[in-house]
């Protein structure tokens, strides 16, 4: 029996829903991956900590996932438990006449819609952005001059050891790219979200905007996870991948855009493997070239 059959096992007996050797294809924008010993979808904080202090106790690995907007599984799949949030995770409601509370299973998509039904304000830079509230703020996404620090007030989580807790807005280390959660290894369970009041076809009208920005520039049509590259000091990198001669450039099944050098498509069945080397062959030649070193913002399982 494998060990991650206990926490299959306590997911039934919690009425969550779990699969064994569950797709990770499935569940990434890449539509890349193998498969995961046990896949569970948490539906609740009590739930969630049943779980994760099961695991801690078995000593089995596990992994939260979101939308998986950022992340490159491997081939090989995950020799553990793979923990999707869900059910009360995907709710968001009005905390006052400025205020969203929003659990972190959902989706920044629902969340803008959320906000512009509400007449509020200070959120149109995540509309189009795939991903979840809570992988959002573990990364601090942005995107057109806003970012998850210009909005977020307080994140509840679960510590390592399944207890809950928070951390308030001046404490959370909200970077480029990065927040405190890169480090605590902390289960980011809900964000307070502080926005302004507005009028709501003037919100719904910026929306349209970068909405419109987004499909004109970046590849859309085909399975990706944004921009692989986290923006060097001075530059951007899919400029330097385009004059580089990168665009278009492939290994296997993956490509460079040829609409936007910053993201990596899977073009045609790619592997891990195949965006993987991809990556190696992108970073050494825009150092060689340009002298500047390419960190991934994509997040390698």
């Amino acid at each position: 029996m494998d060990r991650t059959d206990i926490i299959y096992n306590l997911a039934e007996i919690l009425g969550c829903d779990a699969r064994k050797d569950e797709p990770l294809s499935r569940h990434t924008t890449f539509k890349i991956g193998g498969t995961a010993d046990t896949y569970v979808k948490a539906t609740s904080v009590s739930k969630l900590s049943t779980m994760i202090k099961e695991c801690r106790e078995s000593d089995i690995d596990y992994m939260i996932i979101g939308n998986g907007s950022n992340l490159l599984a491997s081939d090989d799949g995950y020799r553990g438990v793979v923990i999707r949030l869900d059910g009360d995770f995907r709710r968001i409601s009005l905390v006052d006449e400025t205020t969203i509370y929003c659990g972190a299973g959902a989706t920044l998509a629902a969340l803008c819609k959320f906000a512009l039904n509400c007449g509020l304000s200070g959120l149109e830079f995540a509309w189009g952005i795939p991903g979840t509230v809570g992988g959002a703020v573990f990364m601090n996404a942005g995107a057109y001059g806003g970012e998850m620090k210009d909005v977020v007030y307080s994140v509840n989580h679960l510590t390592p050891e399944g207890d809950t807790g928070r951390i308030e807005k001046e404490n959370l280390e909200l970077g480029y790219r990065t927040s405190v959660y890169r480090r605590n290894k902390a289960i980011i369970t809900g964000a307070t979200i502080r926005l302004k009041k507005d009028n709501p076809g003037d919100i719904r009208a910026r929306m349209d905007d970068y909405l419109g920005r987004r499909s004109s520039k970046q590849p859309l049509d085909f399975p990706s996870a944004g921009s692989v590259f986290k923006r060097p000091e001075g530059a951007y990198a899919g400029a330097l991948i385009e004059q580089c001669g990168l665009k278009g450039h492939s290994h296997g099944g993956a490509q460079v855009s040829e609409k936007h050098a910053g993201f990596i498509i899977n073009k045609q069945n790619a592997t891990a493997n195949d965006v993987k080397s991809l990556i190696r062959e992108v970073q050494t030649k825009v150092y060689d070239e340009t002298g500047y070193s390419l960190e991934c913002e994509l997040i390698i399982l």
